[in-house]
């Protein structure tokens, strides 16, 4: 079993004091704005729990899964929305929160704490509503690089190219997302030579190795 260190976590992934310390701070909150961490900027991501909380009045897990998905579906949409697809990013929220109530007893870190090895944990994380095979991996380096639980075999799951698990300050963040933006430009750049007039592939190479690499 992964042993857990203590480090104190000051990510700087919003722009919002608030929302940083509360992302750094709560197990949930950070795996909320994970689940939130698609087709949005990452500020609007992250920023989601601590807004979820101001219209919910809680974020804790079980909590959450109580209350009527309604409600919750409510609070996503009320302007300004916490995501640009309110109803079904608000609906894999609760079904996470639904998750770590029934399946971990209300404790968010027992998803890490408690796996065997990476391979258990990526399969923890994929099993996610809101997560895939892609946020698995990111999350076994987030959960090695940014909380200090390295589970045994981490270094092989974990993506070796930049991902949220390499950021926390502002200028890495930064640094990051120009340098996905550059990737995708260049993605949409090739298709266009090729005479694809559809979308760019999805996933292809990886993005080159230029921003700082994480703690291990």
């Amino acid at each position: 079993m992964a042993q857990q260190a203590a480090p104190t976590l000051q990510l700087q992934w919003t722009g919002d004091p608030d929302a940083d310390r509360l992302v750094s701070e709560n197990p949930t909150a950070l795996l909320i704005g994970f689940c939130l961490d698609q087709q949005v900027p990452i500020e609007w991501a992250f920023q989601g729990p601590l807004r979820m909380r101001e219209r919910l009045g809680t974020i804790d897990p079980v909590e959450v899964a109580r209350m009527d998905p309604a409600v919750v579906e409510k609070a996503f949409q009320t302007p300004p929305a916490l995501h640009r697809f309110p109803v079904s990013m608000a609906q894999r929220v609760y079904g996470l929160c639904q998750v770590i109530a029934d399946v971990y007893g209300g404790d968010t870190t027992r998803i890490w704490t408690e796996a065997q090895d990476a391979k258990e944990l990526e399969h923890r994380f994929a099993a996610l509503p809101g997560f895939g095979a892609a946020k698995a991996r990111i999350m076994v380096g987030v959960v090695a690089k940014q909380l200090g639980v390295q589970t045994p075999g981490w270094e092989g799951v974990a993506p070796d190219w930049p991902t949220l698990a390499d950021v926390r300050t502002v200028a890495e963040r930064e640094q990051y997302q120009a340098q996905k933006r550059a990737f995708k430009a260049a993605l949409r750049a090739e298709a266009a030579a090729n005479g694809d007039t559809g979308n760019a592939p999805a996933t292809r190479k990886r993005p080159a190795k230029t921003v700082a690499r994480g703690r291990a």
